[in-house]
């Protein structure tokens, strides 16, 4: 093999590896939903965490809350059966929506990374994305604006 030929085969095999890392990621069970806001608080089934797939249950490991009244969407990560957070898609740095990628959360313009409790682990973001106070009733996440 020459070397353009070898340069080209590893080229592209660089870009489908990145495009794995991109795909795969969105593949994990993820869901958007439209919920409503009854007095300054989003009230979330917990069953829209589970998933039953022949007879066995698992758990997504995050919904995204769409509302009209929301500038933004809020990312809801299930830790456990009574651990949740709900963290406000907009980042600290200079407000582009956020994506999330597996356990993180991503700002597309400038590549900070947030964790799934909204920490700061890239720049150039430096502050915490907001957060809401999470409440479990009955079989409802109560979500505080």
């Amino acid at each position: 093999m020459n070397r353009k030929k070898f340069i080209k085969l590893c080229g592209i095999s660089c870009l489908g590896i990145a495009s794995l890392g991109i795909i795969l990621p969105s593949c994990v069970g993820s869901k958007i939903i439209a919920a409503k806001i009854i007095d300054n608080n989003i009230i979330l089934p917990l069953l829209e965490f589970e998933i039953l797939n022949n007879n066995t249950q698992t758990f997504r490991k995050y919904i995204i809350i769409h509302n009209p009244q929301l500038q933004y969407p809020i990312c809801v990560f299930r830790f456990s059966e009574k651990e949740y957070s709900a963290l406000y898609m907009r980042c600290s740095h200079q407000g582009a929506e956020l994506t999330v990628y597996g356990d993180k959360l991503v700002c597309p313009a400038h590549g900070s990374e947030f964790d799934n409790k909204g920490n700061f682990q890239n720049p150039p973001a430096y502050k915490p994305l907001t957060s809401f106070m999470v409440s479990i009733e009955q079989q409802y996440l109560k979500i505080a604006l």
